[in-house]
């Protein structure tokens, strides 16, 4: 196993002020998006995507609002091929831009273009760019769907044009970790010098283990969004590819944890979406037990039964529940934290009851 000192770092590219504010029925306020922004910055994000200028007015105002926290992280703005768009992100002040263009049959024929209109659309727009933001990446949206070899030379361009990033999105959620591996694995081959992204959508409950499968095989960076947040199934959730890297044996990420699950409960805030009781990492049966041999076991040891101690995440304690399944080595631990001392007598009749 590697140490912490020679893993491979991967940088973490939170978008829930983008994709996850289009999730259906959200509309985060400028001091939610501060809120959130904040939270992330003082984590240690490595880069926030902040908006889509085009949208509007309000938008572009609270792009250039979230510039002027002064964060640590790069913040980025988001734009779909069009020269417009890029003037429209250079006026918030951001210092990078990420564009997205379509290269799976399906989206192009949805658009009314084909694969020569994509790279003309590079050939034009990347230049200007790089010479206005000081990291310019580019998309590859639905590239789970297109064509391996089309996708190769799409990559190739990328890399000719001096493109810090490539972004591979599998905007539909349909990719397999197997899949994505020999998607990268390919890629690397066919861009050798071109850093690569993942961007995972949630629809097969896939999103994480696709990210992680993406990052064992050269990924550098990888796109997220708190909670998982946004489009039908949403996306990558952050937090749980945080953990999964801190517990890599062989990579990891800057972001500190202790805040995860502060800014999670904020961000479902805002969104009106509680976290699920049972989700992983935040939810709030995450660190419960109830199980009679989980309680005991978990008392002698947390690492029975936890992948982690629930402080690295920020939550005060971990929770031992009453009920049918409760054993006696529990039911004694919660009363004595209650302060009430029971007999064995005691406790077994009370456990004959709660059964």
């Amino acid at each position: 196993m590697a140490t912490t000192q020679n893993k491979r770092i991967i940088v973490l590219n939170d978008t829930t002020l983008r994709d996850g504010a289009q999730a259906p029925g959200v509309r985060f306020s400028l001091q939610d998006k501060i809120d959130i922004a904040q939270a992330l910055d003082r984590m240690g994000i490595d880069e926030l995507e902040v908006g889509t200028p085009a949208m509007g007015d309000r938008e572009a105002a609270d792009i250039r609002a979230l510039r002027d926290l002064g964060l640590t992280c790069r913040l980025s703005a988001w734009c779909r091929a069009r020269q417009t768009d890029l003037k429209q992100a250079e006026q918030c002040g951001v210092d990078a831009v990420h564009i997205s263009l379509p290269v799976s049959d399906i989206h192009l024929g949805a658009l009314g273009k084909d694969r020569q209109w994509v790279l003309q659309r590079l050939c034009a727009l990347v230049p200007a760019a790089t010479a206005v933001f000081r990291q310019v990446s580019i998309g590859a949206q639905d590239a789970t769907r297109a064509e391996p070899q089309w996708l190769a030379t799409f990559a190739r361009t990328v890399q000719d044009l001096g493109v810090q990033r490539l972004r591979i999105a599998d905007t539909v959620g349909i990719g397999r970790p197997s899949v994505i591996s020999e998607r990268f694995a390919m890629l690397r081959t066919a861009a050798s010098r071109l850093p690569l992204e993942f961007h995972g959508h949630n629809d097969l409950g896939m999103a994480t283990a696709n990210a992680l499968a993406a990052t064992e095989n050269g990924a550098q960076a990888v796109s997220l969004t708190v909670n998982g947040l946004g489009e039908r199934a949403g996306n990558t959730p952050l937090e749980q590819m945080a953990m999964a890297l801190h517990h890599h044996p062989d990579l990891s990420c800057r972001l500190r944890s202790q805040g995860l699950l502060q800014v999670c409960r904020r961000t479902a805030l805002a969104a009106g979406r509680p976290i699920p009781p049972d989700q992983p990492i935040t939810g709030e049966m995450a660190f419960t037990h109830e199980s009679g041999i989980h309680c005991h076991a978990t008392l002698v040891d947390p690492q029975a039964y936890e992948p982690f101690a629930p402080q690295t995440i920020g939550r005060p304690s971990r929770r031992f529940a009453w009920g049918s399944h409760s054993g006696r080595a529990g039911i004694q631990h919660l009363l004595a934290r209650a302060g009430i001392a029971a007999s064995a007598k005691q406790v077994n009749r009370l456990r004959g009851l709660l059964t």
